[in-house]
């Protein structure tokens, strides 16, 4: 097995994984789903749906009645990513169906591809199903189409997401994401705990709570209390630790009251692991970007986290070469970068999106500054994870099993989540375990983003 340095990009999801038996003449549907990790639980929610009514998932174009795809509309580049599945989706079924974030603008895709079937935005569930319809009427048959109480998901059984809130009340200038999703909308606490309850009976060893603003959760419900159970984050985060599953949580803003949540994760309730979008350190930068400028006070709240809780994890990702950014504003993060000393880092190169305010900056950054910045950036953040994780080396440390072959298992640590973040190998006795065991290893030797260890008997 080799390395496998993360991808930090958070428009990314783990790629969907489709294991449902067919029955004969059994109408099938494809699904590519494209995007973050909320696409990925709006995916999972039609194709419960679809299940529930009879249909088939297909993981393949062939023979599938029609393709649905989830879009995702975060960058230009994931724009051109969506078309160009579309445009496949098209070639070899013909009948294709389009939702997703990028789905907010029909215009935008029908321009493209004139043939698609229909366009849906985020979360129109019924809209998609509508669409199914037209395409090839449901076939339910009670007595076979058997669904699980946890619906259809698209992750190994081990690990789910699960989302708490959808939309966004922040107006930040380079994101268009609140324009597609709307403005921050949180489930009821106790709707969250009941799908938390069941993926635990079903076997899921790790719950990863996902919005687009974590630590947000239940602002704009007045934080209700219904049938025992607070929405607010912190309550939640403390009512999902008591389900005995790992409990992650990501796309965590700095709020003071985070620090309420750092306990939780020193008495093991929760991971010790906090997903936040720092995009920079520099003030005015943060001010073109309309986001809170205070860096200086970032700092003192990651060393009291690390203070109260010491095997915490910190993963954020950054963006380089934003309109307006000088060398010395660019010299101001590295510095930042060297002090905060964060666990797992990523960048993106700035890019102008169609609809989003920063386009109309003045003083954009040359796509080769960019690109150089972008290195230099990552280079440094190479540096600080090969160091802390040479410093794992010798400690022993608890591992979820993500998968096993022939070669070995990988696993993952507390601090690293699936698919994104790094792994953990064990190449020597491994033959006895499974995926979805939480095991005990000794870390024998440290890579730039991963680790190899080996089973504590």
């Amino acid at each position: 097995m080799s390395q496998n340095p993360p991808n930090l990009r958070p428009d990314i999801a783990p790629s969907p994984r489709f294991q449902e038996p067919v029955r004969p003449g059994q109408p099938k549907i494809g699904m590519v789903s494209l995007g973050c990790p909320k696409a990925l639980v709006d995916s999972e929610r039609i194709l419960t749906r679809l299940r529930a009514e009879g249909y088939a998932i297909s993981p393949d174009y062939r023979g599938a009645e029609a393709v649905i795809v989830n879009t995702c509309g975060f960058l230009d580049s994931a724009k051109a990513e969506s078309l160009e599945a579309i445009g496949e989706a098209l070639r070899e079924n013909g009948k294709v169906i389009v939702t997703g974030c990028l789905g907010a603008d029909p215009e935008y895709i029908t321009g493209v591809h004139p043939k698609v079937m229909a366009v849906t935005g985020p979360q129109q569930y019924e809209q998609v199903l509508d669409a199914v319809h037209l395409a090839s009427p449901p076939s339910p048959d009670p007595f076979v189409d058997l669904l699980p109480g946890t619906g259809v998901k698209l992750t190994p059984r081990h690990f789910s997401y699960l989302k708490i809130s959808e939309g966004c009340n922040h107006k930040c200038k380079f994101c268009i994401i609140p324009d597609m999703r709307g403005k921050l909308a949180s489930r009821p606490a106790h709707a969250v705990m009941r799908e938390a309850e069941k993926l635990v009976e079903a076997g899921v060893r790790e719950l990863l709570v996902i919005s687009q603003d974590t630590s947000a959760y239940g602002l704009d419900i007045g934080y209700k209390e219904e049938r025992g159970h607070r929405a607010h984050i912190t309550d939640l985060a403390r009512d999902l630790g008591s389900l005995g599953a790992w409990v992650r949580l990501h796309y965590v803003y700095p709020y003071p009251h985070v620090r309420n949540l750092i306990p939780l994760m020193a008495e093991g309730l929760v991971l010790p692991y906090l997903d936040i979008p720092f995009q920079h350190a520099h003030p005015d930068v943060l001010k073109r970007m309309a986001r809170p400028a205070a860096a200086a006070k970032t700092l003192d709240e990651i060393a009291a986290w690390r203070r109260d809780c010491p095997d915490i994890t910190l993963r954020s990702t950054f963006i380089v070469g934003y309109p307006g950014e000088t060398e010395a504003e660019f010299q101001t993060l590295l510095d930042w970068l060297d002090e905060a000393q964060l666990d797992r880092v990523g960048a993106f190169k700035y890019e102008n999106v169609a609809g989003a305010r920063s386009n109309d900056l003045p003083d954009h950054v040359p796509e080769e500054v960019k690109e150089e910045r972008y290195h230099r950036f990552m280079e440094k953040a190479l540096a600080i994870s090969a160091a802390k994780l040479e410093a794992k080396v010798g400690t022993t440390i608890q591992v979820i099993v993500d998968e096993v072959d022939e070669a070995g298992a990988t696993c993952r640590t507390k601090g690293d989540a699936p698919e994104i973040d790094g792994n953990l190998f064990i190449d020597e006795d491994f033959e006895g375990l499974s995926t979805g065991d939480i095991v005990t290893v000794e870390v024998d030797e440290a890579g730039d983003y991963d680790l190899w260890g080996s089973l504590v008997k």
